[in-house]
Formats: structure tokens, sequence, C-alpha cells
């Protein structure tokens, strides 16, 4: 069997772990964003146990390995009757992970701004939450997106290892086709 031949035979396998990894990928950035902008928010803009809160998230889970909170979601919690599928954990833990990560990159965005923005907004008559929606956070976003696009170059990179809990994205099946077809250095350039 021809390498060429062989790829043409896993072509679907591939091409659904493809599928797997943009999908993981595209959800973990677009949720990993959502909960990011609150915990941003609540890290610069939040008083007492909210900012505390957000403060110890963004700063365990910066500090642990993906691979770990990977395993505390998929093995850990079924010990406490919660059962997630494999793609279901991964998501959960590269959302979770990436929003920790978003909301550092904002909080970089959101520095850059100057504070004569803010007295600017409060001397046209907004309160303090109108200035940070309408004027900061236009701003503060225009200047995050390059780690934001970052990100979403990690979330793709970070899916490999989703294989560790049973996903079937790219790379696992490219392990499957070289585990079949010993041809281990042609389909990993491919797939890189």
């Amino acid at each position: 069997m021809t390498f060429t031949s062989a790829l043409i035979q896993y072509a679907p396998d591939l091409f659904h772990g493809l599928l797997i990894t943009l999908e993981l990928t595209f959800i973990s950035g677009i949720l990993g964003f959502l909960i990011g902008v609150p915990l941003v928010l609540a890290i610069l803009y939040g008083k007492g146990i909210i900012k505390l809160i957000a403060n110890t998230y963004v700063t365990l889970v910066r500090g642990t390995p993906l691979l770990v909170q990977l395993f505390f979601i998929y093995y850990g919690l079924p010990g406490i009757g919660i059962n997630p599928t494999p793609l279901m954990a991964a998501i959960i833990g590269f959302v979770f992970n990436s929003a920790a990560y978003q909301a550092e990159y904002m909080k970089g965005g959101f520095l850059s701004i100057t504070t004569e923005q803010m007295e600017a907004a409060y001397s046209i008559g907004m309160s303090k939450w109108q200035a940070i929606i309408l004027v900061i956070f236009p701003q503060a976003f225009r200047f995050s997106i390059p780690s934001l696009s970052n990100e979403m170059i990690y979330l793709i990179k970070y899916t490999s290892i989703a294989y560790m809990v049973q996903v079937p994205e790219l790379f696992a099946q490219a392990k499957f086709f070289a585990s079949d077809t010993f041809f281990y250095l042609r389909i990993f350039l491919v797939i890189g």
C-alpha cells in the first residue's frame, strides 16, 4: 500500500478529525470570550468577593496545565455523578481554560486605555458602566485583537491533547492512520 492510496482510504476519518478539531477550536474560542469579558470586568472594575473570585479563577486556571484540567473534568466529575462525554469534557475544559487566558489578554487591552477616556465619558453624563461598555470596551477590544487571535491559534494546537480524553480529533486520527500504515512521518507532516 502506498501513502497516497492509504491517505485516500483514510480521508473520511481524517476529515472527521479535522471537523472535530475546528469545532473544539471555535466553540472554545467563542464561549471563552463570552466568559472572559465578565471575568476581566470583574477583575478590573469589580469589588470585594466578585473581584477575589475572578482573580482566583484566572490565577488557578492559568497556573495549572490544561491536561490536568481535562483529566479533572473527564475522570474527576464522574466521581460526583456528572458523566460528560469525551467531546463535552474537552469543550468544557477548553472553554474554561481559554476564558482565563482571554481575560488576561483583554486586561492588557483595558489597561492600555488612559484614564482620560473615562473622565471624558463622565463629563458627557455617562454612568460608570455606560462608559465601560460604550467607550472603554470597544477600544480595549481593538487593542486586544492580536492577543485574542493568538489564542485561537493556541486553541488549534491544544486540541491535540483532547486525544488524552478519547476525543478523535485530527491528531488522534493521524495517529490511528500511522499505526495502521506505518507512515508516521508522512501523515504528521501532512496534518501539520
